[in-house]
């Protein structure tokens, strides 16, 4: 199910009036960004990791990012580029899988291959070789304020959490990604959080992407440039 659409849900009507005003830069969002006014940042437009070589600094009243810092080579990198685009008094505002609720300890990715990194949020360490702390970033940052950060796992089913899906599981995995495909070329959409095959499947040691229904797992953090 479309990340940006449950997020959106999530944070309220009056979210969009309190942060996306003015020019407002969404990058990864493909053909939806976050709001009809914002400017699209997306593979067609050019490379995010080095988003400087295409757009100015201080050029944007909030920069968003839904789902698109974990596909990053150099994530730190990327983060700051990214908070470098935000005006004085602006915000940045980004949401990223919660490495724990989605990849649920196994990496690389079980869902998603194109994952380069993972995130967690106020915790010392952490199981993947490849995590960043969210806070952590975001305090790196110059003339910071951090105005919120949590995480998403509305609907989501912790019992399900799996650690090393066994041999069966792994194949069960594979049978259940192609079946996702092709529900979704046909356009049927996975709009219940779990079916009867994920459950029973779970039960059996597949590991469940809860997010293809209507379930979240991820980190938002909402930043605000300090005025010089």
């Amino acid at each position: 199910m479309d990340e940006a659409a449950k997020t959106n849900r999530a944070r309220g009507p009056s979210f969009a009036g309190r942060y996306f005003s003015g020019r407002v830069l969404d990058i990864g969002c493909g053909e939806a960004p976050v709001t009809p006014q914002a400017v699209p940042f997306d593979r067609p437009q050019g490379d995010a990791n080095n988003i400087l070589d295409y757009l100015p600094p201080e050029s944007f009243d909030c920069v968003h990012s839904s789902h698109a810092l974990e596909h990053m080579r150099d994530v730190p990198k990327a983060f700051r580029d990214w908070w470098a685009l935000v005006k004085p008094g602006g915000y940045m505002i980004t949401v990223v899988p919660d490495e724990d609720l989605y990849e649920q300890g196994n990496w690389p990715s079980l869902f998603n291959s194109d994952h380069k990194a993972t995130f967690r949020l106020d915790r010392d360490t952490s199981w993947s070789p490849v995590s960043h702390d969210l806070r952590r970033l975001a305090e790196g940052l110059s003339n910071c304020t951090i105005i919120d950060a949590r995480v998403q796992s509305d609907g989501y089913d912790h019992t399900l959490r799996r650690r090393q899906p066994n041999t069966i599981g792994r194949l069960l995995l594979r049978l259940a990604s192609s079946r996702y495909k092709l529900l979704w070329r046909l356009g049927v959409r996975n709009e219940r959080a779990l079916t009867l095959f994920d459950r029973i499947e779970n039960r059996l040691g597949r590991p469940v992407d809860q997010t293809l229904g209507r379930a979240m797992a991820q980190i938002q953090i909402i930043l605000r440039k300090n005025p010089v």
